[in-house]
């Protein structure tokens, strides 16, 4: 995925499509290549945007989930942007769950996957072994049902983001800001139309993480997807982009 990267007012992000907004959300590791499904699916019907989220920006003094959502709020301001539907993975749930409960006039809906906010067990907590590239390949291939596809490109993009000692003291920080910030309490006030779509193999938020959203956030509905892990939009793409096209759908219609 080499998609133009728009630079505009401070802010990096890709944009493709018109129609009703769709904003993706990385995660602490996310990269572009994560969305590409998406991106290409969904940019027929709709305008698809995927802020690039300043994890690695050492212009950027807040590394927390609430400094990222101040971002993000701060780029929706900027693009003009009134309504929207967020999809977030991992972190981007996170931040999407916090930027709709800030800001519920502005999101029609929202589609978590592998949404950290209630539990998350995952490498972002420490790098006993960041030097090590088998214990990082180890760690990536974790995150996955199958280890096939923690390709050798994406083990390598993530082992010198962890080689590099800013980068890993950024993302440390940030991973025990998300590590703290348990929302159990505040996501019980979220209204708008939520999809759930998790790997049944997620080790990083296991199935039981996924039944708490749904039991927590009134209007939500949950899709397992077997043989999958944490990044569902990257192993089994065809049947999430499947379950996201009905969502999505009924959505629009219901807007009608």
């Amino acid at each position: 995925m080499n998609p133009t990267i728009f630079q505009e007012k401070g802010f990096q992000y890709v944009e493709k499509g018109e129609g009703p907004i769709l904003i993706l959300l990385h995660g602490l590791f996310g990269a572009l290549s994560n969305f590409e499904y998406i991106f290409n699916r969904f940019s027929e019907e709709y305008k698809v945007i995927i802020p690039l989220l300043p994890i690695y920006d050492k212009e950027h003094k807040d590394p927390s989930v609430e400094g990222l959502t101040e971002y993000v709020e701060a780029f929706i301001a900027m693009k003009g942007i009134d309504n929207c539907t967020l999809l977030g993975n991992s972190l981007g749930g996170h931040i999407a769950l916090v930027f709709t409960l800030r800001n519920p006039d502005l999101v029609n809906a929202m589609i978590l996957t592998g949404s950290s906010g209630l539990f998350e067990s995952g490498m972002g907590s420490s790098f006993p072994k960041r030097g090590s590239y088998e214990y990082i390949r180890e760690r990536v291939a974790y995150t996955f049902y199958s280890p096939d596809t923690a390709s050798k490109e994406l083990v390598d993009e993530v082992f010198d983001i962890v080689g590099d000692n800013f980068r890993t003291l950024k993302i440390l920080r940030i991973a025990r800001s998300a590590q703290r910030h348990n929302m159990r309490t505040e996501i019980v006030n979220i209204k708008v139309p939520t999809l759930l779509i998790w790997g049944l193999n997620d080790n990083i938020t296991p199935p039981r993480v996924a039944y708490e959203f749904q039991k927590l956030i009134r209007n939500s509905e949950l899709k397992f997807i077997d043989k999958c892990g944490h990044a569902a939009m990257m192993e089994q793409p065809k049947l999430f982009n499947s379950i996201l096209s009905v969502f999505l759908k009924n959505q629009t219609q219901a807007l009608a």
